[in-house]
């Protein structure tokens, strides 16, 4: 089984490096960012945002991309465009007029809010009185966290699902069809033994993923911190493989060419990576979705090795 495995270079592209492309590729593009920040267009002076000194400029950039334009009617065409995500001028003195798109609640939402602060802050500063009210905020999560501590449980979940049923359903239906199956029957051969060498090569090939996700996600490009206890993802491994080996030898037995197996795992494994958060975070989705999602096993696995190799869980 192990000699067929590597020998099939398709499948070890789909097992294993197909989803190491993955991390390899979200880790790129997401690496270093805790999220995309929101460009602002200044028309003329705008008293508020002029007056800022090097140290609000540097944190208000952390949120912001402040772009200045002395076209007002082609900043709201941008706008309307949506190649940005709100225009701001000074009409009157000490009148802010804000033209945002509602296409992006989220992004809307945050340009207000970061605007409206400053023309508080800008108030308080012109009454000369502290302010009545203050509120400290402080994330949940340790400052060195990253895009990567997110993506790299998830999408090693789906790896392991992917793998480890997409190779017992063609394992089967492969075994079917060359009448292997008749042949291993009559054989003098034991049917544990036949059992422990399928679980045995797919348990294998998930800590080959385990080995590769951690180590090329543990590279100080990519940066992820693992916790003291990311040495339950081993056992997790084991039960996620032990679980998903069981859908694909459903599927694989209830479809007889290896054409439908692959056609009926895609749209089993495909959406359930989706929704169960293994692509992007599952708090996007519908709230009538999470119910649906709590009912897959990949969103309990994910949930697992989130927990132990990121958030430092029992």
């Amino acid at each position: 089984m192990f000699l067929g495995l590597i020998r099939d270079r398709t499948a070890v592209f789909f097992m294993l490096v197909l989803p190491l492309l993955f991390l390899v590729l979200f880790g790129a593009l997401f690496q270093g960012e805790g999220g995309s920040r929101s460009t602002v267009v200044q028309y003329g002076e705008v008293t508020v945002l002029d007056e800022l000194d090097e140290e609000h400029l540097a944190a208000l950039s952390e949120a912001l991309v402040l772009e200045r334009t002395g076209d007002r009617e082609d900043a709201l065409e941008r706008l309307r465009a949506g190649e940005v995500d709100a225009v701001v001028w000074e009409e009157t003195p000490g009148t802010l007029e804000l033209r945002y798109s509602a296409a992006d609640e989220a992004r809307a939402g945050a340009v207000r809010g970061l605007v409206n602060s400053l023309v508080q802050d800008a108030n308080v500063a012109a009454t000369g009185q502290p302010p009545a009210f203050r509120m400290s905020t402080e994330r949940v999560e340790d400052e060195s966290i990253r895009a990567i501590q997110f993506l790299a449980p998830g999408l090693l979940g789906w790896a392991i699902a992917m793998g480890a049923s997409f190779m017992s359903a063609f394992t089967l239906v492969n075994w079917r069809r060359k009448r292997l199956l008749r042949r291993l029957w009559l054989a003098p051969i034991r049917p544990g033994a036949v059992v422990g060498a399928r679980i045995g090569v797919s348990l294998g090939l998930a800590m080959a993923q385990l080995v590769l996700f951690l180590a090329v996600a543990v590279i100080p490009f990519y940066g992820l911190r693992l916790t003291d206890m990311w040495w339950l993802s081993i056992p997790l491994v084991a039960c996620g493989t032990l679980a998903f080996m069981s859908v694909g030898l459903l599927i694989g037995a209830v479809t007889s060419t290896e054409e439908a197996a692959n056609g009926v795992l895609q749209a089993v494994i495909m959406p359930m990576a989706f929704l169960s958060g293994s692509f992007f975070p599952t708090e996007v989705m519908p709230g009538w979705l999470e119910p649906i999602a709590r009912l897959l096993p990949l969103k309990h696995l994910n949930e697992a090795l989130m927990g132990v190799l990121s958030r430092g869980e029992g």
